[in-house]
């Protein structure tokens, strides 16, 4: 590439970062016409969906200035979204988590950012949001870690998607199971009801896509009130080897939580050995048991439930 041409993609490549920032409300002093700007939305983000954090791995994940970070968590703190606890081993760190009031309002920063993006993906001409999706993917493989395939990202549903779901269940549990064709009508109904009375404030289905091809699923579901199901977790053979199903779960955990379910329940079978270790180390206790015959299958199916 001459130099000319260097510079000419130097400032392509500029010119679409100022254009990407503005179109996202970035440089907005508040993030998506909210009350935070986008490092605290970040660190929202951080403490809804993971654990036992320190400020400290905090502002080594996200790149803040410990100064800045500090001033982020004393604003917090003073408006009763978090908690401080000191560490046992380091007393001058402190293990950070959300009120309940920090968790309410993350879930509306939450619902607002999926609001005002999903209206924006509506906006373009058909098949645009997929051409959308697929670029970002190959810009973040290109300026990945040497050029390494990108880790897939988890997404929301779209159209088709439930297709892809009923098929893969029915294919993977026939042939690694020998399930019938009953469970695959059992997907379908589930994923059919899924469409019907979708409920976007407590209801989500996160697609695991990799190179634009998917590789997982799971679904949230209202079981009740105060309960949320957690239903079809599946990973694709091709998308193994990266935790998939540990942060499809965890993704579950985090938005039952932010969308104010107490409890969240699941149903699984005894032989689905993998599953129930993600289960377990995600909190989930083996609460009852009933041997039934199904699928074709004498099995043992399990309930599953954890406290949020």
């Amino acid at each position: 590439m001459s130099e000319n041409n260097s510079d000419e993609a130097v400032a392509a490549v500029r010119a679409f970062n100022r254009f990407y920032t503005r179109k996202l409300g970035v440089l907005d002093q508040q993030l998506m016409k909210s009350p935070f700007s986008l490092s605290e939305a970040r660190v929202l983000y951080e403490l809804a969906y993971r654990e036992d954090l320190s400020a400290k791995e905090i502002g080594a994940e996200l790149g803040l200035d410990a100064g800045y970070l500090s001033r982020i968590v004393q604003n917090f703190d003073e408006n009763g979204l978090l908690t401080r606890k000191p560490l046992p081993a380091d007393r001058r760190q402190f293990r950070l988590a959300l009120t309940a009031k920090g968790r309410q309002t993350f879930a509306q920063l939450e619902r607002s950012m999926q609001d005002d993006i999903g209206a924006m993906l509506a906006a373009l001409p058909r098949g645009g949001s997929q051409k959308l999706v697929g670029a970002m993917a190959e810009i973040e493989r290109l300026l990945g870690e040497s050029g390494a395939a990108a880790p897939a990202i988890l997404r929301t549903h779209r159209p088709g998607d439930m297709g892809w779901v009923v098929q893969s269940h029915g294919a993977f549990y026939a042939s690694e199971y020998g399930f019938d064709s009953s469970f695959e009508a059992l997907v379908a109904e589930i994923a059919a009801k899924f469409l019907t009375s979708f409920d976007a404030s407590r209801e989500r289905c996160w697609i695991a896509e990799q190179g634009g091809v998917q590789v997982g699923s799971v679904f949230v579901v209202k079981h009740s009130d105060d309960v949320a199901k957690l239903r079809l977790l599946l990973v694709d053979p091709a998308g193994r080897g990266q935790r998939l199903g540990q942060r499809l779960v965890a993704e579950c955990v985090a938005f039952a939580r932010a969308t104010g379910y107490r409890r969240m329940t699941l149903w699984t079978q005894s032989i689905l050995v993998a599953a129930r270790k993600i289960y377990q180390d995600a909190g989930f206790k083996l609460v009852a048991t009933e041997p039934h015959r199904s699928f074709g299958q004498s099995l043992v199916g399990e309930t599953w439930e954890r406290e949020l």
